[in-house]
């Protein structure tokens, strides 16, 4: 059953929340552990909340910052916000406090809805006590919740509470929200996520209505995402992928979304059982932990049926297992970045398990997909070289930076992913390495450069050099190898322990690398260009450490 079957298709995202009240009104829309809203409560809820960002000020092109995990409230407030017309920001959960505050300020946002009390972190406060350092906050706006046993903790001062939030809107009348709501086109931005590169500074990709509801009708149509399905959505609503792929392609198909905050495989199969979960999708550590969990067989996943993964390698055993031991009738893998409003190629339900597994499938419909050479000429089928594509879901540019737009974006329209890859005769695609040396830590992406930047902060490093490296648990880490400024430490492992435990506090901890190697020199070229395949193999006969390493071992994400 296609989009169109259904119904026309909506033109805003505010529109597709609407459509899924009119279509799909008692079935449930979203749960968490302290919601369950069917679509027709879903609507009303949204409403709620754009009345109270109205009241608090916020119009068409503002923005408005999320920082929060996967709960309700982060839905509410993000379509709440598009609804108005109003820009989504997506804050990482793991970033430190400087990290969000340098996203917030560059990103000119206006508001920020923040958890207070995740995982014994306070983003709300965190930032109230930033406020003068942010120029264009107005709003700090705190959700607050229970950390396990440990009851919901107060408002800080400085900030307003969610249910504050939404009163302040019962005063706003009908007339005024839909005057906002005629403003709304589908060619807005409504959202800018920054994503890092090469320069290692995180650039806000740019967005439209039009772009993440054509992209992710058809995703959910490749998918086979129907009305009914119960989908557990474990990637963060940060993520293009979590926020997309999951809110927004549900309210499309009219899928439950249950949100699921953090990673844990025991929670999960909870609730997969309990929920009757049906699609689940993630990278290949969450099933591969799943799979080896000792519980396993002691929960009912009978009502699993859809799967969707991707990485540079997916283990064809892995993907036979999916289907034998999980009981999945669909998997199937995909190839997308945030430039490209998340998604490029996807397998198709009827592939088989190698072609899932050793590639990342075909082109979406009306996307164009080429591998070109150094001189941008495309390459026959069976040449590497890297990969670019080009249609509507192109992102619009990066903010404030026309000069990274047209990097990125050739005159003809291409993308240019950094990638490198393979295309066979029937257009699927396989990927095989990198140009931008960037590694998949349990599904979040860490650059290299922008993590050298970061630690060539600290007044012991002279120069560093970061690859990623496998890992039987992450799919792949950091590793560093450092050369140590004149004064700083002579004990190596003590240095790499300083070094860990400096970057913990600085960073979000995806990034941290696993192992800190304090070295003499770093290999380089005839012309001083850092020899990084050396550093993955010398990683790969050890990257436990050694006497001048230390290892990050606590491997949240």
């Amino acid at each position: 059953m296609s989009l169109t079957d259904l119904h026309d298709a909506p033109t805003t995202i505010g529109g597709a929340v609407r459509r899924a009240a009119s279509l799909f009104g008692e079935t449930e829309a979203l749960v968490d552990d302290r919601h369950r809203l069917n679509f027709s409560d879903l609507a009303t809820e949204i409403g709620r909340s754009s009345r109270g960002l109205v009241a608090a000020g916020i119009g068409h092109g503002d923005t408005v910052a999320i920082w929060a995990p996967n709960v309700a409230e982060w839905a509410l407030v993000a379509l709440g916000a598009l609804d108005i017309g109003a820009i989504v920001v997506p804050l990482n959960t793991r970033y430190r406090p400087a990290e969000a505050a340098d996203i917030i300020t560059r990103s000119r946002a206006r508001m920020a809805v923040c958890t207070e009390g995740f995982l014994g972190r306070g983003y709300a406060r965190e930032l109230v006590a930033l406020v003068d350092t942010l120029p264009h906050l107005d709003t700090v706006v705190a959700i607050t919740m229970p950390d396990g046993d440990t009851p919901a903790p107060p408002v800080p001062t400085g900030a307003i509470g969610w249910d504050d939030l939404l009163a302040a809107g019962d005063d706003i009348d009908d007339a005024t929200v839909e005057a906002a709501r005629s403003l709304v086109n589908a060619g807005d931005i409504g959202d800018i996520i920054f994503t890092s590169g090469t320069t290692g500074a995180p650039k806000g990709v740019m967005t439209t209505h039009e772009q993440t509801l054509r992209a992710f009708a058809s995703w959910s149509e490749v998918v086979g995402l129907t009305h009914g399905d119960r989908y557990l959505v474990v990637n963060p609503f940060f993520h293009t992928f979590g926020y997309k792929a999951g809110i927004v392609a549900s309210l499309l198909r009219g899928a439950t979304v249950v949100c699921e905050p953090v990673f844990d495989a025991g929670v999960v199969l909870d609730h997969i059982g309990a929920e009757r979960i049906s699609m689940l999708p993630g990278p290949p550590t969450l099933y591969l932990t799943i799979l080896e969990h000792p519980r396993r067989s002691e929960v009912d996943l009978s009502s699993l049926r859809l799967a969707v993964t991707g990485a540079a390698a997916v283990p064809e055993e892995m993907v036979r297992r999916m289907h034998s031991e999980l009981g999945f009738t669909t998997v199937v893998t995909g190839y997308g970045l945030t430039e490209a409003t998340g998604v490029v190629t996807m397998c198709r339900s009827g592939d088989d398990p190698a072609t899932i597994a050793t590639t990342s499938g075909r082109a979406i419909d009306d996307i164009e997909v080429a591998v070109v050479d150094d001189a941008g000429h495309a390459l026959a089928n069976g040449e590497p070289g890297e990969i670019v594509c080009r249609g509507y879901n192109v992102m619009v540019g990066y903010l404030d930076d026309p000069a990274a737009t047209a990097e990125a974006i050739d005159a003809d329209g291409w993308l240019h992913t950094g990638d490198i890859g393979v295309l066979d005769d029937a257009g699927y695609l396989r990927i095989t390495d990198r140009l931008k040396d960037m590694f998949i830590v349990g599904g979040f992406n860490a650059y290299p450069a922008e993590i050298e930047n970061m630690l060539s902060e600290h007044p012991s490093v002279a120069q560093v050099a970061v690859v990623g490296v496998p890992d039987d648990r992450m799919g792949e880490v950091g590793a560093a190898w450092v050369v140590a400024r004149s004064g700083a430490s002579d004990d190596p492992a003590a240095l790499s322990a300083e070094l860990s435990a400096w970057a913990r506090q600085r960073m979000a901890n995806f990034k941290v690398p696993r192992t800190i190697h304090v070295v003499d020199a770093l290999p380089t070229n005839a012309s001083g260009k850092v020899l990084k395949y050396e550093l993955r193999q010398q990683a790969a006969v050890d990257h436990s450490g050694g006497t001048n390493a230390a290892t990050n071992d606590s491997g949240a994400v």
